[in-house]
Protein backbone atom coordinates (compact mmCIF):
# COMPACT_ATOMS: atom_id res chain seq x y z
CA UNK A 1 0.00 0.00 0.00
CA UNK A 2 2.85 2.36 0.89
CA UNK A 3 4.48 1.45 -2.45
CA UNK A 4 1.29 2.39 -4.30
CA UNK A 5 1.03 5.64 -2.39
CA UNK A 6 4.63 6.56 -3.22
CA UNK A 7 4.04 5.71 -6.86
CA UNK A 8 0.98 8.03 -6.99
CA UNK A 9 2.87 10.91 -5.42
CA UNK A 10 5.79 10.32 -7.77
CA UNK A 11 3.51 10.51 -10.81
CA UNK A 12 1.86 13.65 -9.42
CA UNK A 13 5.25 15.29 -8.89
CA UNK A 14 6.34 14.30 -12.41
CA UNK A 15 3.16 15.74 -13.90
CA UNK A 16 3.63 19.00 -11.97
CA UNK A 17 7.20 19.26 -13.19
CA UNK A 18 6.21 18.86 -16.83
CA UNK A 19 3.36 21.31 -16.41
CA UNK A 20 5.68 23.81 -14.75
CA UNK A 21 8.20 23.50 -17.56
CA UNK A 22 5.54 23.96 -20.24
CA UNK A 23 3.74 26.87 -18.58
CA UNK A 24 6.90 28.52 -17.25
CA UNK A 25 8.78 28.48 -20.55
CA UNK A 26 5.88 29.81 -22.60
CA UNK A 27 5.02 32.40 -19.97
CA UNK A 28 8.58 33.67 -20.33
CA UNK A 29 8.37 33.69 -24.12
CA UNK A 30 5.20 35.77 -23.91
CA UNK A 31 6.86 38.00 -21.32
CA UNK A 32 9.84 38.59 -23.63
CA UNK A 33 7.44 39.58 -26.40
CA UNK A 34 5.74 42.07 -24.06
CA UNK A 35 9.11 43.23 -22.75
CA UNK A 36 10.29 44.05 -26.29
CA UNK A 37 7.13 46.09 -26.87
CA UNK A 38 7.57 47.86 -23.52
CA UNK A 39 11.18 48.78 -24.26
CA UNK A 40 10.28 50.18 -27.67
CA UNK A 41 7.47 52.22 -26.15
CA UNK A 42 9.85 53.53 -23.48
CA UNK A 43 12.30 54.52 -26.20
CA UNK A 44 9.53 56.37 -28.03
CA UNK A 45 8.66 58.27 -24.86
CA UNK A 46 12.33 59.05 -24.17
CA UNK A 47 12.76 60.45 -27.68
CA UNK A 48 9.53 62.45 -27.47
CA UNK A 49 7.56 60.43 -30.03
CA UNK A 50 5.25 58.40 -27.82
CA UNK A 51 3.27 61.04 -25.98
CA UNK A 52 -0.14 62.52 -26.71
CA UNK A 53 -0.61 65.85 -28.46
CA UNK A 54 -1.79 68.75 -26.29
CA UNK A 55 -4.53 70.68 -28.05
CA UNK A 56 -6.75 73.65 -27.32
CA UNK A 57 -9.89 71.79 -28.37
CA UNK A 58 -12.54 74.29 -27.25
CA UNK A 59 -13.08 75.57 -30.79
CA UNK A 60 -13.21 72.16 -32.43
CA UNK A 61 -16.94 71.52 -31.99
CA UNK A 62 -17.85 74.20 -34.53
CA UNK A 63 -14.74 74.11 -36.71
CA UNK A 64 -15.60 73.90 -40.39
CA UNK A 65 -14.63 70.56 -41.86
CA UNK A 66 -12.64 70.18 -45.05
CA UNK A 67 -15.49 68.28 -46.64
CA UNK A 68 -18.63 66.30 -45.94
CA UNK A 69 -18.40 63.76 -43.10
CA UNK A 70 -20.60 60.67 -42.92
CA UNK A 71 -20.90 58.95 -39.52
CA UNK A 72 -21.98 55.29 -39.66
CA UNK A 73 -23.80 53.77 -36.65
CA UNK A 74 -25.06 50.19 -37.23
CA UNK A 75 -27.64 49.11 -34.68
CA UNK A 76 -29.61 46.08 -33.60
CA UNK A 77 -31.79 46.00 -30.47
CA UNK A 78 -30.25 49.23 -29.10
CA UNK A 79 -33.33 51.22 -28.08
CA UNK A 80 -31.95 51.67 -24.55
CA UNK A 81 -28.89 53.72 -25.55
CA UNK A 82 -29.02 54.75 -29.20
CA UNK A 83 -31.17 57.82 -28.65
CA UNK A 84 -28.72 59.19 -26.08
CA UNK A 85 -25.80 58.53 -28.42
CA UNK A 86 -27.39 60.42 -31.31
CA UNK A 87 -28.62 63.32 -29.18
CA UNK A 88 -25.21 63.75 -27.56
CA UNK A 89 -23.39 63.57 -30.91
CA UNK A 90 -25.56 66.30 -32.40
CA UNK A 91 -25.15 68.39 -29.26
CA UNK A 92 -21.33 68.35 -29.28
CA UNK A 93 -20.76 68.09 -33.05
CA UNK A 94 -22.46 71.18 -34.41
CA UNK A 95 -20.87 70.91 -37.85
CA UNK A 96 -23.34 71.57 -40.63
CA UNK A 97 -21.25 69.47 -43.04
CA UNK A 98 -21.85 66.23 -41.14
CA UNK A 99 -24.54 63.58 -41.46
CA UNK A 100 -25.16 60.62 -39.17
CA UNK A 101 -26.33 57.43 -40.88
CA UNK A 102 -28.04 55.04 -38.47
CA UNK A 103 -28.68 51.53 -39.73
CA UNK A 104 -31.67 49.69 -38.25
CA UNK A 105 -33.51 46.49 -39.15
CA UNK A 106 -37.12 46.35 -40.30
CA UNK A 107 -38.00 43.95 -37.45
CA UNK A 108 -36.59 46.21 -34.73
CA UNK A 109 -39.27 48.92 -34.29
CA UNK A 110 -38.10 49.94 -30.79
CA UNK A 111 -34.67 50.98 -32.08
CA UNK A 112 -36.22 52.78 -35.06
CA UNK A 113 -38.49 54.72 -32.70
CA UNK A 114 -35.51 55.65 -30.49
CA UNK A 115 -33.70 57.08 -33.52
CA UNK A 116 -36.71 59.16 -34.58
CA UNK A 117 -37.11 60.58 -31.06
CA UNK A 118 -33.43 61.46 -30.70
CA UNK A 119 -33.23 64.37 -33.14
CA UNK A 120 -36.63 65.24 -34.61
CA UNK A 121 -36.35 67.58 -37.57
CA UNK A 122 -32.55 67.61 -37.67
CA UNK A 123 -31.57 67.36 -41.36
CA UNK A 124 -28.24 65.81 -40.41
CA UNK A 125 -29.89 62.56 -39.33
CA UNK A 126 -30.35 59.80 -41.88
CA UNK A 127 -32.32 56.75 -40.74
CA UNK A 128 -31.57 53.73 -42.93
CA UNK A 129 -33.85 50.72 -42.49
CA UNK A 130 -32.39 47.44 -43.69
CA UNK A 131 -34.57 45.47 -46.09
CA UNK A 132 -34.08 42.22 -44.17
CA UNK A 133 -34.77 40.91 -40.71
CA UNK A 134 -32.02 41.22 -38.15
CA UNK A 135 -29.67 40.45 -36.83
CA UNK A 136 -27.48 39.55 -39.78
CA UNK A 137 -23.93 40.74 -39.14
CA UNK A 138 -22.55 44.15 -38.28
CA UNK A 139 -20.68 44.10 -41.61
CA UNK A 140 -23.95 43.52 -43.46
CA UNK A 141 -25.55 46.48 -41.69
CA UNK A 142 -22.53 48.64 -42.55
CA UNK A 143 -22.83 47.62 -46.20
CA UNK A 144 -26.42 48.85 -46.17
CA UNK A 145 -25.22 52.19 -44.79
CA UNK A 146 -22.57 52.34 -47.52
CA UNK A 147 -25.26 51.87 -50.15
CA UNK A 148 -27.37 54.63 -48.57
CA UNK A 149 -24.38 56.97 -48.64
CA UNK A 150 -23.79 56.23 -52.32
CA UNK A 151 -27.45 56.91 -53.08
CA UNK A 152 -27.29 60.27 -51.29
CA UNK A 153 -24.08 61.21 -53.10
CA UNK A 154 -25.63 60.36 -56.47
CA UNK A 155 -28.73 62.39 -55.63
CA UNK A 156 -26.91 65.50 -54.37
CA UNK A 157 -23.85 65.31 -56.59
CA UNK A 158 -21.57 65.87 -53.58
CA UNK A 159 -19.30 63.11 -52.28
CA UNK A 160 -18.32 62.71 -48.65
CA UNK A 161 -14.69 63.31 -47.76
CA UNK A 162 -14.51 60.94 -44.81
CA UNK A 163 -16.51 58.20 -43.14
CA UNK A 164 -16.48 57.92 -39.33
CA UNK A 165 -17.54 54.76 -37.46
CA UNK A 166 -19.27 54.48 -34.11
CA UNK A 167 -21.43 52.06 -32.14
CA UNK A 168 -24.85 52.63 -30.66
CA UNK A 169 -23.60 53.02 -27.06
CA UNK A 170 -20.80 55.53 -27.68
CA UNK A 171 -20.30 58.94 -26.10
CA UNK A 172 -18.26 60.88 -28.65
CA UNK A 173 -15.71 63.54 -27.79
CA UNK A 174 -16.58 67.06 -28.91
CA UNK A 175 -13.16 67.50 -30.55
CA UNK A 176 -12.97 64.10 -32.23
CA UNK A 177 -14.63 64.89 -35.55
CA UNK A 178 -12.44 67.91 -36.30
CA UNK A 179 -9.30 66.08 -35.18
CA UNK A 180 -10.08 63.16 -37.50
CA UNK A 181 -10.78 65.62 -40.31
CA UNK A 182 -7.37 67.27 -39.81
CA UNK A 183 -5.52 63.96 -39.49
CA UNK A 184 -6.89 62.61 -42.78
CA UNK A 185 -4.97 65.31 -44.61
CA UNK A 186 -1.89 63.09 -44.24
CA UNK A 187 -3.44 59.65 -43.76
CA UNK A 188 -6.05 57.31 -45.20
CA UNK A 189 -7.18 55.78 -41.90
CA UNK A 190 -7.07 57.26 -38.39
CA UNK A 191 -8.01 55.62 -35.09
CA UNK A 192 -8.59 57.57 -31.86
CA UNK A 193 -8.39 55.92 -28.43
CA UNK A 194 -11.31 54.18 -26.76
CA UNK A 195 -11.95 54.89 -23.07
CA UNK A 196 -14.12 52.31 -21.26
CA UNK A 197 -15.78 53.83 -18.22
CA UNK A 198 -15.58 52.38 -14.69
CA UNK A 199 -18.81 50.95 -13.33
CA UNK A 200 -19.49 51.07 -9.61
CA UNK A 201 -21.83 48.09 -9.91
CA UNK A 202 -19.33 45.95 -11.80
CA UNK A 203 -15.84 46.80 -10.60
CA UNK A 204 -14.33 43.47 -11.62
CA UNK A 205 -16.20 42.43 -14.78
CA UNK A 206 -17.14 45.70 -16.46
CA UNK A 207 -14.12 47.41 -14.93
CA UNK A 208 -11.49 45.08 -16.41
CA UNK A 209 -11.94 46.72 -19.82
CA UNK A 210 -10.39 49.90 -18.38
CA UNK A 211 -6.86 48.53 -18.06
CA UNK A 212 -7.19 46.49 -21.23
CA UNK A 213 -7.81 49.55 -23.40
CA UNK A 214 -5.61 51.88 -21.33
CA UNK A 215 -2.59 49.69 -22.04
CA UNK A 216 -3.51 48.71 -25.58
CA UNK A 217 -4.37 52.25 -26.70
CA UNK A 218 -1.66 53.85 -24.60
CA UNK A 219 1.20 51.60 -25.68
CA UNK A 220 0.56 48.78 -28.17
CA UNK A 221 -1.10 50.89 -30.86
CA UNK A 222 1.41 53.69 -30.27
CA UNK A 223 4.18 51.21 -31.08
CA UNK A 224 2.31 49.90 -34.14
CA UNK A 225 1.97 53.44 -35.41
CA UNK A 226 5.66 54.15 -34.89
CA UNK A 227 6.67 50.92 -36.65
CA UNK A 228 4.47 51.74 -39.63
CA UNK A 229 2.41 48.58 -39.12
CA UNK A 230 -1.29 48.43 -39.93
CA UNK A 231 -3.61 49.84 -37.28
CA UNK A 232 -6.57 47.54 -36.55
CA UNK A 233 -9.77 49.50 -36.13
CA UNK A 234 -11.37 49.31 -32.70
CA UNK A 235 -14.87 49.43 -34.17
CA UNK A 236 -15.52 52.96 -32.88
CA UNK A 237 -13.79 56.32 -33.00
CA UNK A 238 -12.03 55.84 -36.32
CA UNK A 239 -12.33 57.37 -39.76
CA UNK A 240 -11.08 56.73 -43.25
CA UNK A 241 -11.05 58.65 -46.47
CA UNK A 242 -14.19 58.10 -48.50
CA UNK A 243 -12.39 56.69 -51.54
CA UNK A 244 -10.97 53.86 -49.46
CA UNK A 245 -14.44 52.34 -49.12
CA UNK A 246 -14.90 52.37 -52.89
CA UNK A 247 -11.48 50.79 -53.34
CA UNK A 248 -12.33 47.99 -50.91
CA UNK A 249 -15.70 47.49 -52.60
CA UNK A 250 -14.12 47.17 -56.04
CA UNK A 251 -11.83 44.42 -54.77
CA UNK A 252 -14.67 42.43 -53.16
CA UNK A 253 -16.64 39.76 -55.08
CA UNK A 254 -19.98 41.31 -54.06
CA UNK A 255 -18.74 44.89 -54.68
CA UNK A 256 -19.34 45.81 -51.04
CA UNK A 257 -16.56 47.04 -48.72
CA UNK A 258 -17.32 44.92 -45.64
CA UNK A 259 -17.03 41.13 -45.55
CA UNK A 260 -20.47 40.02 -44.44
CA UNK A 261 -19.23 36.73 -42.99
CA UNK A 262 -16.68 38.43 -40.73
CA UNK A 263 -17.18 38.86 -36.98
CA UNK A 264 -14.50 41.55 -36.72
CA UNK A 265 -14.96 43.60 -39.87
CA UNK A 266 -13.54 46.63 -38.04
CA UNK A 267 -10.24 44.85 -37.26
CA UNK A 268 -10.00 43.68 -40.87
CA UNK A 269 -10.78 47.15 -42.21
CA UNK A 270 -7.63 48.77 -40.85
CA UNK A 271 -5.44 45.94 -42.09
CA UNK A 272 -7.13 45.96 -45.49
CA UNK A 273 -6.53 49.70 -45.95
CA UNK A 274 -2.86 49.19 -45.14
CA UNK A 275 -2.66 46.24 -47.55
CA UNK A 276 -3.94 48.53 -50.31
CA UNK A 277 -1.07 50.92 -49.64
CA UNK A 278 -3.03 53.35 -47.47
CA UNK A 279 -1.38 55.12 -44.57
CA UNK A 280 -2.82 54.17 -41.17
CA UNK A 281 -2.41 56.32 -38.08
CA UNK A 282 -3.19 55.99 -34.39
CA UNK A 283 -3.64 59.43 -32.88
CA UNK A 284 -3.55 60.30 -29.18
CA UNK A 285 -4.46 63.83 -28.14
CA UNK A 286 -5.41 65.49 -24.88
CA UNK A 287 -7.53 68.47 -23.99
CA UNK A 288 -5.97 71.37 -22.12
CA UNK A 289 -7.14 69.83 -18.82
CA UNK A 290 -5.20 66.63 -19.59
CA UNK A 291 -8.20 64.41 -20.36
CA UNK A 292 -7.89 62.11 -23.34
CA UNK A 293 -9.68 62.80 -26.61
CA UNK A 294 -11.42 59.46 -26.88
CA UNK A 295 -14.68 57.61 -27.41
CA UNK A 296 -16.21 56.69 -24.05
CA UNK A 297 -18.70 53.91 -23.34
CA UNK A 298 -19.92 51.44 -20.78
CA UNK A 299 -18.76 47.96 -21.68
CA UNK A 300 -20.62 44.75 -20.72
CA UNK A 301 -20.90 44.15 -16.99
CA UNK A 302 -22.45 40.65 -16.76
CA UNK A 303 -20.23 37.57 -17.02
CA UNK A 304 -22.27 36.05 -19.85
CA UNK A 305 -22.10 39.27 -21.88
CA UNK A 306 -18.40 39.82 -21.21
CA UNK A 307 -17.49 36.31 -22.30
CA UNK A 308 -19.74 36.59 -25.36
CA UNK A 309 -18.02 39.78 -26.48
CA UNK A 310 -14.53 38.40 -25.88
CA UNK A 311 -15.55 35.23 -27.72
CA UNK A 312 -16.46 37.29 -30.78
CA UNK A 313 -13.11 39.10 -30.67
CA UNK A 314 -11.07 35.91 -30.33
CA UNK A 315 -13.11 34.12 -32.99
CA UNK A 316 -12.80 36.99 -35.45
CA UNK A 317 -9.21 38.09 -34.84
CA UNK A 318 -7.37 34.92 -33.89
CA UNK A 319 -9.28 32.20 -35.76
CA UNK A 320 -10.95 33.96 -38.69
CA UNK A 321 -8.02 36.34 -39.09
CA UNK A 322 -5.65 33.42 -39.53
CA UNK A 323 -7.35 32.17 -42.70
CA UNK A 324 -9.02 35.39 -43.90
CA UNK A 325 -6.03 37.75 -43.70
CA UNK A 326 -3.04 35.41 -43.62
CA UNK A 327 0.33 36.73 -42.55
CA UNK A 328 2.69 39.42 -43.87
CA UNK A 329 6.23 39.52 -45.20
CA UNK A 330 7.02 42.79 -43.42
CA UNK A 331 8.73 41.88 -40.09
CA UNK A 332 6.90 44.55 -38.05
CA UNK A 333 3.53 43.58 -39.50
CA UNK A 334 4.25 39.88 -38.96
CA UNK A 335 5.11 40.57 -35.31
CA UNK A 336 1.93 42.53 -34.72
CA UNK A 337 -0.30 39.90 -36.33
CA UNK A 338 1.41 37.23 -34.27
CA UNK A 339 0.61 39.25 -31.15
CA UNK A 340 -3.00 39.63 -32.25
CA UNK A 341 -3.40 35.89 -32.68
CA UNK A 342 -1.58 34.61 -29.65
CA UNK A 343 -4.70 34.79 -27.46
CA UNK A 344 -5.81 31.14 -27.78
CA UNK A 345 -2.35 29.77 -26.99
CA UNK A 346 -1.88 32.28 -24.17
CA UNK A 347 -5.19 31.11 -22.67
CA UNK A 348 -3.99 27.49 -22.81
CA UNK A 349 -0.80 28.45 -20.98
CA UNK A 350 -2.82 30.39 -18.40
CA UNK A 351 -5.06 27.38 -17.85
CA UNK A 352 -2.00 25.19 -17.29
CA UNK A 353 -0.69 27.75 -14.83
CA UNK A 354 -3.88 27.70 -12.78
CA UNK A 355 -3.99 23.89 -12.82
CA UNK A 356 -0.40 23.89 -11.59
CA UNK A 357 -1.27 26.26 -8.75
CA UNK A 358 -4.17 24.01 -7.73
CA UNK A 359 -1.99 20.88 -7.79
CA UNK A 360 0.82 22.55 -5.87
CA UNK A 361 -1.65 23.75 -3.23
CA UNK A 362 -3.07 20.25 -2.96
CA UNK A 363 0.40 18.75 -2.60
CA UNK A 364 1.53 21.18 0.06
CA UNK A 365 -1.73 20.75 2.01
CA UNK A 366 -1.44 16.96 1.85
CA UNK A 367 2.17 17.08 3.08
CA UNK A 368 1.17 19.22 6.05
CA UNK A 369 -1.35 16.64 7.24
CA UNK A 370 1.11 13.78 6.71
CA UNK A 371 0.35 12.46 3.20
CA UNK A 372 3.07 12.49 0.58
CA UNK A 373 5.37 15.44 0.03
CA UNK A 374 5.33 18.53 -2.15
CA UNK A 375 7.23 18.66 -5.43
CA UNK A 376 10.89 19.44 -4.97
CA UNK A 377 12.27 22.29 -7.03
CA UNK A 378 15.70 21.94 -8.61
CA UNK A 379 17.80 25.05 -9.46
CA UNK A 380 16.38 25.22 -13.01
CA UNK A 381 12.82 25.24 -11.72
CA UNK A 382 13.63 27.91 -9.16
CA UNK A 383 15.22 30.06 -11.86
CA UNK A 384 12.18 29.58 -14.08
CA UNK A 385 9.83 30.58 -11.27
CA UNK A 386 11.96 33.61 -10.41
CA UNK A 387 11.90 34.77 -14.03
CA UNK A 388 8.14 34.41 -14.20
CA UNK A 389 7.67 36.23 -10.91
CA UNK A 390 9.77 39.14 -12.20
CA UNK A 391 7.74 39.18 -15.43
CA UNK A 392 4.47 39.24 -13.47
CA UNK A 393 5.63 42.16 -11.32
CA UNK A 394 6.78 44.02 -14.44
CA UNK A 395 3.44 43.41 -16.13
CA UNK A 396 1.48 44.45 -13.04
CA UNK A 397 3.45 47.71 -12.75
CA UNK A 398 2.75 48.60 -16.36
CA UNK A 399 -0.92 47.73 -15.97
CA UNK A 400 -1.13 49.90 -12.86
CA UNK A 401 0.68 52.79 -14.53
CA UNK A 402 -1.39 52.97 -17.69
CA UNK A 403 -4.67 52.57 -15.84
CA UNK A 404 -3.78 55.10 -13.14
CA UNK A 405 -2.82 57.64 -15.82
CA UNK A 406 -6.35 57.68 -17.24
CA UNK A 407 -8.51 56.77 -14.23
CA UNK A 408 -6.55 57.56 -11.07
CA UNK A 409 -4.53 55.57 -8.54
CA UNK A 410 -7.51 53.72 -7.03
CA UNK A 411 -8.50 52.28 -10.41
CA UNK A 412 -4.84 51.46 -11.08
CA UNK A 413 -4.78 49.30 -7.94
CA UNK A 414 -8.04 47.67 -9.02
CA UNK A 415 -6.45 46.88 -12.39
CA UNK A 416 -3.82 44.74 -10.64
CA UNK A 417 -6.42 43.03 -8.46
CA UNK A 418 -8.46 42.21 -11.57
CA UNK A 419 -5.64 40.28 -13.28
CA UNK A 420 -6.97 36.82 -12.24
CA UNK A 421 -10.48 37.80 -13.34
CA UNK A 422 -9.24 38.95 -16.74
CA UNK A 423 -7.29 35.72 -17.15
CA UNK A 424 -10.30 33.53 -16.36
CA UNK A 425 -12.46 35.51 -18.80
CA UNK A 426 -9.81 34.97 -21.49
CA UNK A 427 -9.79 31.21 -20.86
CA UNK A 428 -13.59 30.99 -21.03
CA UNK A 429 -13.75 33.12 -24.18
CA UNK A 430 -11.14 31.04 -26.02
CA UNK A 431 -13.00 27.82 -25.27
CA UNK A 432 -16.25 29.27 -26.62
CA UNK A 433 -14.50 30.84 -29.61
CA UNK A 434 -12.92 27.54 -30.59
CA UNK A 435 -16.29 25.80 -30.45
CA UNK A 436 -17.90 28.60 -32.48
CA UNK A 437 -15.12 28.43 -35.08
CA UNK A 438 -15.59 24.68 -35.44
CA UNK A 439 -19.33 25.21 -35.97
CA UNK A 440 -18.63 27.80 -38.68
CA UNK A 441 -16.22 25.41 -40.41
CA UNK A 442 -19.01 22.85 -40.32
CA UNK A 443 -21.26 25.21 -42.26
CA UNK A 444 -23.11 27.24 -39.63
CA UNK A 445 -23.83 30.82 -40.71
CA UNK A 446 -22.14 33.73 -38.93
CA UNK A 447 -24.57 36.01 -37.07
CA UNK A 448 -24.26 39.25 -35.11
CA UNK A 449 -23.94 37.78 -31.61
CA UNK A 450 -23.78 41.22 -30.03
CA UNK A 451 -23.92 42.23 -26.40
CA UNK A 452 -26.82 44.29 -24.98
CA UNK A 453 -26.40 47.85 -23.68
CA UNK A 454 -28.69 49.56 -21.20
CA UNK A 455 -26.67 52.39 -19.61
CA UNK A 456 -25.29 55.44 -21.40
CA UNK A 457 -22.57 57.77 -20.04
CA UNK A 458 -24.66 60.88 -20.63
CA UNK A 459 -26.96 59.75 -17.81
CA UNK A 460 -24.20 60.43 -15.26
CA UNK A 461 -21.86 63.30 -14.51
CA UNK A 462 -18.06 63.07 -14.50
CA UNK A 463 -17.78 62.61 -10.73
CA UNK A 464 -20.02 59.56 -10.83
CA UNK A 465 -18.18 58.07 -13.79
CA UNK A 466 -14.80 58.17 -12.10
CA UNK A 467 -15.88 57.72 -8.48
Amino acid sequence: MAFLENDVWHLLALFQRELLLFAGVFFLIGALDDFALDLYWMWLRFTGRGGALRLDTRRFAEKKLRGQAAVFIPAWNESGVLGDTIAHAFRVWRHSDMRIYVGCYRNDPATIEAVLRAAPGDPRLRLVIHDRDGPSTKADCLNRLYQALRDDEARTGEAARMVVFHDAEDMVDHAALAILDDALENADFVQLPVLPLPQSGSRFLGGHYCEEFAESHGKALVVRDALGAAIPAAGVGFALRREQLDGLAQEAPDRLPFAQDSLTEDYELGLSVAARGGRCRFLRARHRDGSLVATSAYFPSRLEDVVRQKTRWVHGIAFQGWDRLGWASNPAEFWMRLRDRRGPFAALVLLCGYVLIALATFGWTASIIGFGKPMELDPLMKLLLAGNFFAFVWRALFRFGFTAREYGIAEGIMAVLRIPIANMIAIMAVRRALMAYVRVLAGRAVVWDKTPHQAHPTKFDAEELFA
